[in-house]
């Protein structure tokens, strides 16, 4: 080799970072939802830009919980609000409403130097974080909440993330052990195999409309015991992938198996204002706690969620949003800080926009009933698309589908017949993955495979997203119908 390659580092050793030296815990990351599927229409949508001939003309991205994507539009007081902070010379416009700039300017004045563009403390502007736990107070009638327990997080992915790279330690048998339950949103799976804690699958129980039984919890408990040290529950209501919503009575139940076994309760409740079917209600794991009484309220570790990402906001690319935490100690809260600190801060614009979702324009404020009208259509529209997806779905022989009584997804049941399966074996993959690229490839709809989010063995599933325009929407479910139908009829 001559003197000038070694000069410019080329040598016969190759890479530094090769796949057989790189941390082994990111290879055994997973996250379906963005997955070959995904990946596959990416390139389709390229292909149909190119003028390649396929049976439709655009892919239908029913995958991800992505609500602006799907064409919702933006609620005008948030994005005039975020307008006037991005750039304040508009206050001097007249077409922006009074209360929107009065909002603005209490925004701009909390930040360094009036702008947006600086940044704010670690934990997240306090007058916002204040905000954040009156609306708490407010949505749990009067139980006490406090901005020091609040922290703004880059959406409640990230806060998650923190709150589980916390609660990691240990080696073999004594590594954490984190319940999540199955179907779960493969955040969590991925998480866990990243940070190297030990994944403690629990059951949702499809037949009872996904719901979540306390006997699968110690069954999960007491299996897992054999190999690590179960210390996490995590609970997903309204539920992603499944669209189940939690009654009061499995919330106190979860409540009290958390204490007799010494859980800490991580509580993923990002889809809150998503509830549809009639007689169900969203009630927070820090509500029902507070109301059993000191015996839990004093000792039980909660640390809960939410985000500007879903509900009727569907503002994704701000990535706003916050994690209240509850009885933790003030020695470990002081290592959350620190552990917060190393990323600076969460975006300002996502706090901004936070700030908008937890104190909205008020009844005597020029923007309530502009605002009002905006979050009713779009929650009325959800409801009546999940009410569409279950009873659509359940018209078609081989599909079976649960009430999407919350969220923005339906998780419904696939039969796929033997001889698929066993062509989908001979391919290398699995039959609902199968299933899913057939249907992508033939119908141009892009949906997660159940296996994705886990699932009983021998059951097969799909994730489907209720957020597409009502007659897409239905397009979509006509177009799986047939071909459902159509490869039930190929492999029987």
């Amino acid at each position: 080799m001559s003197q000038q390659q070694q000069q410019n580092g080329v040598s016969h050793r190759g890479k530094v970072l090769t796949l057989d030296n790189m941390n082994p815990n990111v290879k055994r990351v997973e996250y379906a939802v963005r997955g070959p599927i995904f990946l596959r229409a990416v390139e389709i949508e390229k292909e149909l830009r190119e003028g390649v001939k396929k049976p439709f003309t655009e892919v239908l991205k029913a995958n991800i919980g992505d609500a602006q994507a799907m064409g919702q539009k933006p609620l005008t007081f948030f994005r005039q609000v975020l307008a006037l902070c991005s750039y304040p010379e508009l206050m001097e416009d007249s077409k922006f409403p009074v209360d929107v700039k009065q909002r603005a300017q209490r925004i701009l004045s909390a930040c360094g130097g009036h702008s947006i563009g600086a940044y704010s403390s670690s934990q997240g502007i306090e007058c916002i974080r204040q905000d954040v736990a009156r609306y708490i107070e407010t949505r749990d009638g009067g139980t006490p909440s406090s901005p020091d327990n609040i922290f703004l997080s880059t959406g409640a992915s990230d806060a998650i993330v923190t709150m589980l790279k916390l609660l990691m330690s240990g080696e073999g048998h004594d590594r954490t052990g984190v319940m999540i339950p199955i179907p779960q949103y493969p955040l969590y799976s991925a998480a866990l195999a990243d940070l190297g804690g030990v994944q403690i699958n629990y059951y949702l129980n499809e037949d009872k409309c996904w719901a979540l039984d306390i006997a699968e919890l110690r069954r999960a408990i007491s299996a897992a015991r054999q190999n690590c040290s179960p210390r996490v529950l995590c609970i997903i209501n309204p539920g992603n992938p499944t669209g189940q919503v939690q009654t009061r009575q499995c919330i106190e139940d979860v409540i009290r198996f958390a204490k007799e076994e010494r859980l800490f309760l991580l509580a993923d409740e990002v889809y809150q204002g998503n509830v549809y079917s009639e007689g169900s209600e969203f009630h927070s794991f820090k509500k029902v706690l507070f109301e059993m009484g000191p015996e839990y309220s004093s000792t039980v570790e909660l640390a809960s969620f939410h985000s500007t990402s879903k509900c009727y906001m569907g503002e994704c690319g701000f990535r706003g949003g916050y994690m209240e935490v509850i009885n933790l100690d003030p020695m470990v809260k002081a290592q959350l800080l620190k552990l917060v600190s190393v990323r600076l801060c969460p975006p300002v614009p996502g706090q901004a926009l936070l700030d908008l979702v937890v104190n909205p324009p008020q009844p005597d404020e020029p923007s309530h009933a502009t605002f009002m009208k905006e979050k009713t259509e779009v929650l009325a529209a959800l409801a009546e698309k999940a009410r569409l997806t279950e009873q659509t779905f359940n018209t078609v022989p081989g599909i079976t589908c649960n009430p999407v009584q919350g969220a923005m997804y339906t998780f419904p049941r696939i039969t796929i017949p033997q001889k698929a399966i066993d062509k989908a074996k001979e391919l290398g993959q699995i039959p609902d993955m199968y299933y899913c690229m057939r249907l992508l490839n033939e119908e141009g709809i892009c949906l997660v495979p159940g296996s994705g989010f886990g699932q009983r063995e021998g059951t097969f599933h799909f994730r489907m997203t209720i957020l597409p325009p009502t007659e897409k929407l239905k397009i979509v479910l006509q177009r799986i119908r047939e071909f459902h139908l159509r490869f039930t009829q190929e492999f029987s």
